[in-house]
């Protein structure tokens, strides 16, 4: 992700979250941290022709790497397309050399939570109240070991 896939990324964002939707100033922030020696950050975006259907992105610190964000376009769910960006953040948080990768998921989104089912994230709590102003709780879920979670599921599909 550049900085000139914002403006896209933020019509998504808008249409899949409206009441918690990130801000413009919160993705400058995020892309500040994506590039360089010094990256903690690593966001993509997918593309079909020249319409922004897609992006995710993942926060790293020491051992722990966070996924922040996976958004598809609505015409694009079930195509595996989340699934791909999953695997890009996997991918990313080996190259971070993270042990573990943890993630908030709404508690009414079981889509999501199949997919990172299927990638191996184990439901480890509950965080109440977490996405606002909706007062909707997420669901806190890990995976250990990124690595063998993203071959896994290249062998699998």
């Amino acid at each position: 992700m550049r900085w000139w896939d914002i403006d896209p990324v933020l019509e998504l964002e808008k249409d899949l979250f409206p009441e918690d939707a990130w801000s413009r100033g919160m993705f400058w922030s995020e892309l500040a941290h994506a590039r360089g020696p010094e990256a903690t950050k690593r966001y993509v975006v997918a593309v079909e022709g020249d319409r922004l259907v897609g992006y995710a992105g993942l926060a790293a610190s020491g051992d722990l790497a966070d996924i922040q964000t996976i958004a598809v376009t609505r015409d694009h769910w079930g195509t595996g397309l989340g699934g791909r960006l999953l695997t890009e953040l996997l991918r990313a948080a080996t190259a971070f050399e993270c042990a573990e990768v943890m993630l908030e998921c709404r508690i009414d989104n079981v889509r999501a939570q199949k997919l990172y089912e299927r990638y191996g994230f184990e439901a480890i709590g509950f965080r109440r109240g977490y996405y606002q102003p909706g007062n909707v709780d997420a669901l806190v879920m890990r995976l250990n070991g990124p690595s063998t979670s993203v071959q896994g599921n290249e062998i699998n599909g």
